[in-house]
């Protein structure tokens, strides 16, 4: 992949980052409205308290492709932070190519069904006044998963260019 694939991909994933990361204010806002609504004046909206869910669910998993662009996600670091860095590369190149890719290929495979059935059955909240199109947040797992892969895509042949690069 060349400088502005990756470039491409970078600025989705970093944009896609800060979009969900004003969604945590967001999910403030709504958590400060549902108290004071049931407490202050013993009233509420199940749609708003569902929304608070929503808003966490799109957090985590679209905000997954930014933590693994920004270093933040989950390593043993340990062993990491001692190796060289062709060996923190290797040890990238490994970890995305064979943990990373097949789980997100994985979850890809297993929740494009998941999605459709939902969708097909106009699927809608359980609750009476909740949120309607539950696949819309189904669709979140699928695109989480996309993200992921086209972020690895990146990390990957960031690491392979630092394992090739002379007096890496």
């Amino acid at each position: 992949m060349n400088d502005g694939g990756i470039a491409t991909i970078d600025s989705i994933t970093a944009g896609l980052g800060r979009a969900v990361g004003w969604l945590t204010l967001s999910m403030v806002l709504a958590t400060v409205v549902v108290v004071v609504m049931r407490y202050g004046f013993d009233a509420g909206w199940l749609w708003l308290q569902e929304s608070i869910t929503w808003m966490h669910a799109f957090v985590f998993m679209l905000g997954a492709a930014w933590a693994l662009r920004s270093g933040d996600h989950v390593r043993v670091d340990i062993v990491y932070k001692r190796l060289s860095p062709r060996g923190q590369a290797a040890v990238d190149l490994v970890g995305t190519l064979l943990l990373l890719m097949p789980l997100c290929g994985y979850l890809l495979w297993q929740s494009w069904p998941y999605v459709m059935q939902s969708l097909q059955a106009g699927e809608n909240s359980r609750e009476a006044g909740g949120m309607r199109a539950i696949w819309m947040l189904k669709a979140v797992i699928p695109l989480a998963a996309t993200m992921l892969i086209l972020q690895g895509v990146s990390e990957a042949t960031r690491a392979w260019r630092r394992l090739r690069a002379p007096g890496a």
